[in-house]
């Protein structure tokens, strides 16, 4: 090989310098030609020795070419004083779904990069679920300053014999996938079952030093030691301090998630003094937040107030959200701390424990700065949308009451029946029991007065009939209906009501708008959030989808329903990976197994009704 040609499937090749840049930061660092920019009088975070020193940083050609003593001058193009402020690399996100934010690409950088994330390490799987392979590559670029890599998804559709899925991305795609340099790794794949595919996947992703992405569900024992045995590398999963020195105690890294349906942050960090000779495997996810909590709460930035306000020491928490990431997902040559021959992303931050940057650098050029709490972005959106993420809403043509209705078996002649039900808890987490509703002309009916509603999965890829139903409680909805195109994993439409009306209403008012949200009563639609890209992001501006989102969410209080992120909360009911139950337009499944059970319990006699959850 000529020494100048790179490995192109090692993480981040593409952003490592080259022979001439190295020549020229060399040059730069000496003093005998100018840097670009030299970053003067800054506190820099030394997280590799956890000292904070006084330093001016010069940075050429988009690099650090070096960090010297405050009182040492280099010759530049540019000065900028930091104001005795501190600096330190920019944030990374080692676990997203940048379609859960409702937002393109391009419309999420907007949003965080004022708030310090300048790297996301990305599974692309619901556009995957949509729009197969060309959907996974649109996702993992964008023309504004955002490091976007990929974890590549682990399977789509999942479960072929679970579902009937919408695209199906191959396996000869997914190495293809996997052995580009902007690829850090396999998407998150889940402890129930581990054939010969997944073998195969995995083993790839190890020989090229890449990163096996885990969700444990939260499994124990032996699921989990099997789990971690496939060379699964993290787990964005646990919470509890059992459930993390679990992980760490295999090896893993723990990917603190804090999104719109889960903050494990109070938790996993309730004693940190029990993980304090662990700091350095942990690292910071959102994997699904909508703009609303990313305008709300924060991103990265909130990991980060979050955990030192839990005692987490400073530079610990700083370093979690940086440099632990990067050493770990092997991309700390170029990202993840202040040093030379490192990209030059870079935030000046007046309180460490405030996280609040008033200036942001993404390979040397500032994108962002704050002055007096009101934030400015330096760079324009101009990603191009092309026109096949239009137009993927395609319902049956018989699409209506007689696909959402639950048969009561011919066997049961009474008023009632019992059915397997899903109670929510901890976000996306279900718990198994059974339910007594009544039964009106042969169907099982929801019943809102105990708060449980119907759910139903249905096809939107193929335009056919294949629908399923449940029964959910926990959303404490008592009239009317709301729907989402945004089902994980497949993308499918997810509706839930308390009657087949409004439940029709809801599904046709999402495939008249291409996808999105939608809350109806009473035969009328209330709000509604338009998502006409792929059905799951829009295509607008992120201030124009934050409003719009409070809309329809409000909608959904207005009829009983006032859990923090009713729509995304809805979109994960159905997902077969997390237990006790899943549903997917083919039927309701045992996650456990991962085998199809049925809805309705075969009879009312006491040896027949159990509490599926013990």
């Amino acid at each position: 090989m000529d020494s100048t040609e790179s490995c192109n499937s090692a993480v981040g090749a593409n952003l490592t310098p080259n022979a001439e840049q190295l020549k020229h930061l060399r040059r730069v660092a000496l003093g005998e030609v100018a840097a670009d920019l030299v970053i003067e009088n800054v506190r820099v975070l030394s997280l590799a020795t956890a000292e904070i020193l006084h330093r001016n940083v010069a940075i050429a050609d988009g690099f650090i070419a070096a960090i010297v003593p405050f009182d040492h001058r280099f010759c530049a193009v540019e000065h900028f004083d930091g104001a005795n402020c501190f600096l330190a690399p920019g944030f990374i996100d080692t676990h997203i779904h940048i379609e859960y934010s409702l937002l393109t690409p391009g419309e999420f950088a907007r949003c965080v990069l004022p708030r310090g994330t300048t790297c996301v390490l990305a599974d692309p799987n619901c556009v995957g679920n949509v729009l197969g392979a060309k959907g996974m590559e649109w996702a993992g670029e964008t023309t504004t300053p955002l490091k976007i890599l990929q974890q590549v998804s682990h399977r789509i559709p999942r479960a072929p014999h679970l579902e009937l899925g919408g695209a199906t991305v191959a396996e000869a795609e997914q190495l293809e996938f996997l052995g580009s340099s902007g690829a850090v790794g396999v998407g998150e794949s889940v402890p129930f079952g581990f054939d010969d595919q997944a073998a195969r996947f995995q083993a790839a992703a190890l020989s090229m030093g890449k990163r096996c992405t885990g969700h444990s569900a939260r499994v124990v024992d032996e699921l989990l030691w099997a789990y971690a045995a496939t060379g699964i590398s993290d787990d964005h999963n646990a919470v509890h301090i059992d459930e993390v020195l679990d992980r760490l105690r295999l090896g893993q890294m723990v990917t603190v998630m804090s999104g719109s349906m889960n903050d494990n942050l109070p938790l996993t960090f309730a004693e940190p003094e029990q993980l304090k000779g662990a700091y350095r495997n942990f690292s910071f996810c959102a994997d699904d937040k909508h703009v609303g909590d990313l305008v709300k709460t924060g991103h990265i930035d909130h990991h980060v107030r979050s955990a030192i306000a839990r005692g987490v020491p400073l530079l610990e928490a700083y370093r979690m959200a940086s440099y632990n990431a990067a050493c770990f997902y092997r991309l700390d040559h170029i990202i993840g701390q202040i040093a030379p021959a490192r990209r030059a992303d870079l935030l000046l931050i007046p309180e460490l424990e405030k996280v609040e940057p008033v200036a942001v650098w993404v390979d040397g050029i500032q994108v962002a700065r704050s002055e007096e709490g009101v934030s400015e972005v330096l760079f324009q959106n101009e990603d191009v949308v092309p026109d096949w993420l239009h137009g993927t809403i395609h319902l049956s043509p018989s699409f209506g009451e007689k696909i959402l209705q639950v048969q009561a078996p011919s066997a049961l002649s009474g008023e009632v029946a019992v059915v397997r039900a899903m109670e929510m808890y901890d976000g996306y987490f279900k718990r198994a029991f059974e339910v007594e509703l009544p039964v009106k002309e042969g169907k099982v009916l929801p019943n809102a007065r105990i708060d449980v509603a119907k759910i139903s999965i249905v096809d939107r890829h193929h335009a056919s009939e294949t629908a399923s139903s449940g029964f959910v409680r926990g959303f404490n909805l008592e009239e009317g209906a709301l729907a989402a195109s945004t089902n994980c994993e497949n993308q499918n439409l997810v509706i839930l009501g308390t009657n087949d009306a409004d439940m029709v209403l809801a599904g046709e008012t999402l495939a008249t708008f291409g996808g999105g949200y939608v809350a109806v009563a009473n035969g009328k639609v209330l709000a509604c959030l338009k998502l006409p890209l792929a059905g799951i992001m829009s295509d607008e501006p992120w201030e124009n989808v934050l409003q719009q989102a409070e809309e329809v969410n409000a909608a959904a209080a207005s009829l009983g329903c006032e859990m923090e992120a009713p729509f995304m909360i809805l979109a994960f009911v159905g997902l077969a990976g997390v237990p006790d139950l899943g549903l997917t337009e083919r039927g309701l499944i045992d996650a456990a197994s991962q085998q199809f059970v049925p809805l309705v319990v075969c009879c009312r006699c006491p040896q027949h009704i159990h509490d599926l959850s013990k």
